[in-house]
């Protein structure tokens, strides 16, 4: 790790053995490790960029930019691209077969839930879905020149869910499941009713119309 290396260490020696799942906790941190340094080079490409094009600094759209960008990282390092740190570490598996991939609706999520311990399950389900709220939520917030609205949220939360579960098969980081793809659909709703009730109307008409 090169940020979190020394809180980590600490955790582990007063808690690996005290913690079940410890492995998740030690997943939030090589996750959290990531995206810190993926955002730093990200944020400095943005700032060259601005410069570059001689653009005007709007520091509410850039700060809401950053956030979203961290968010879509974090994201993406929990569940795509667990236990690869730098790009050359990537391996795609051409061959896998689609065997592997849960089609059946509910079947896995339900086994989880009379399994031994509910961590699992608890993740699987609420963690599918609350791991999308930000994105139904921050991602109107950054659309200026369309108004938002239900269904296009909707359908470009359901398209981020698939293009995780795609690349989660072809890189054999995770399990390719279809109740994960409706599990963060919901969560992307959830997040823009989220929106429509916590952004004042005045201020998100203000928006399209400023755009």
């Amino acid at each position: 790790m090169l940020f979190l290396g020394p809180i980590y260490r600490i955790v582990v020696e007063h808690y690996a053995e005290r913690i079940n799942h410890f492995p998740l906790i030690e997943l939030i941190f090589y996750s959290l490790d990531k995206t810190i340094l993926y955002f730093i080079l990200l944020a400095i490409l943005r700032v060259l960029y601005l410069k570059f094009k001689r653009r005007p600094w709007r520091w509410g759209h850039e700060l809401l930019l950053g956030l979203f960008t961290f968010y879509l990282l974090l994201l993406l390092a929990l569940t795509v691209f667990r236990g690869i740190y730098f790009p050359w570490q990537i391996k795609i598996y051409w061959h896998r077969s689609p065997a592997v991939i849960n089609w059946t609706v509910l079947t896995e999520t339900l086994k989880l839930q009379y399994a031994r311990s509910q961590l699992d399950f608890l993740y699987n389900f609420y963690g599918n879905i609350l791991w999308f709220i930000p994105f139904g939520f921050l991602w109107p917030l950054l659309r200026v020149k369309h108004r938002p609205n239900l269904l296009l949220t909707l359908l470009a939360g359901a398209l981020l869910s698939a293009v995780i579960e795609t690349l989660q098969f072809f890189l054999a980081t995770g399990v390719t499941d279809i109740d994960d793809l409706i599990f963060n659909t919901v969560g992307a709703v959830i997040g823009y009713c989220l929106y429509l009730i916590v952004i004042p109307r005045r201020i998100r008409r203000k928006k399209v119309t400023a755009a």
